[in-house]
């Protein structure tokens, strides 16, 4: 164990060094108790002899600190004091001593209560290990709980509680945000010509593509089926929702899945996709803000797929024009 031992009175101080360094422990001294606090809070002290009056901080200011903050670990705490003054061991313990030790000191006492202090440190780095799997475990679970299986974006489920977050944001500061909403092209004739083993590889690919295009703090979703959505939070002056909406449609479609099915060339897979924004002083909900991209996503379905069309008023609804390649 690392052992801090913390006292002012060089005596007993070296004598309480010699006793632990014989004991087979590594041993850091400090002669006050500001120097101790320092040396506990930079971490790695298994356990801390110090005595009752020191300069600086006394020994149950010394306990007390500890007890309120040297991170995770434990920190075992032996408090040394006089046998004249036997109401010191209670204040001490009241004030986050473990254990006491009467000057002075011998080597069977010291051994004893080192003892105690190995088993209980071992024990606290155990339950502290314990707690840090469980919580690893309940973040796997949550993780696993919104995203998507086959795809490995974020389901629906998350979809909902970061577009809510986002709302209410966007709300509280004046914020613009945007949402695009995609479908796989001519996805049923995929799937009957191809059979829905390669159906779900290929919105595996397709969710590759979107992913790879998305911006930090952007996060994409498995709308539902062969639907994708995606959302921008915080979109600045110079951003264009249908920009971004474009760039993800020829990713896709330069990714060159084949699509022999289809009724109209390219003979690939493509996406076609439907654009928004909310911005301040808009009373839209965020389902309303979805279902206006749903609505654009529906008219460059019907001006003939593979295309991204932006509701009215979307950001850069104009900066780019939407270009088909066919």
């Amino acid at each position: 164990m690392r052992i801090l031992i913390a006292d002012d009175e060089p005596t007993s101080r070296l004598l309480l060094k010699a006793i632990v360094s014989k004991l087979g422990h590594e041993t850091i001294v400090a002669e006050e108790g500001s120097r101790a606090w320092d040396l506990l809070s930079s971490g790695g002290i298994d356990v801390l002899l110090t005595d009752w009056m020191m300069p600086g901080i006394d020994g149950p200011e010394l306990c007390r600190r500890v007890r309120e903050g040297t991170g995770d670990s434990y920190v075992y705490i032996v408090l040394t004091t006089g046998l004249d003054h036997p109401e010191h061991v209670l204040e001490g313990m009241g004030s986050g001593a473990d254990d006491y030790l009467i000057k002075p000191v011998d080597s069977f006492a010291v051994q004893t209560r080192l003892i105690a202090a190995e088993r209980m440190t071992e024990l606290h780095g155990k339950l502290a290990r314990t707690q840090a799997e469980l919580e690893r475990a309940n973040f796997d679970l949550l993780e696993q709980s919104l995203t998507d299986d086959l795809t490995g974006l974020g389901n629906r489920r998350r979809m909902e509680e970061d577009l809510i977050r986002t709302h209410a944001r966007a709300l509280r500061v004046g914020r613009t945000y945007g949402v695009a909403l995609f479908d796989v092209d001519h996805f049923k004739l995929y799937n009957d010509h191809y059979g829905h083993v390669a159906g779900d590889e290929t919105l595996r690919n397709v969710a590759a593509c979107i992913d790879f295009i998305v911006r930090a703090g952007e996060c994409a979703y498995r709308y539902g089926g062969e639907e994708f959505l995606l959302l921008m939070p915080d979109l600045g002056l110079g951003d264009s929702v249908l920009a971004t909406g474009e760039r993800i449609r020829r990713t896709v479609m330069e990714a060159a899945i084949p699509h022999a099915a289809r009724p109209s060339l390219p003979p690939f897979v493509t996406l076609s996709g439907g654009v928004t924004s909310w911005s301040p002083g808009s009373s839209l909900s965020f389902m309303q803000v979805v279902e206006q991209a749903d609505e654009a996503l529906f008219q460059a379905k019907s001006a003939g797929r593979n295309r991204i069309h932006a509701a009215p008023g979307s950001v850069g609804e104009r900066i780019e024009p939407t270009a088909v390649s066919r």
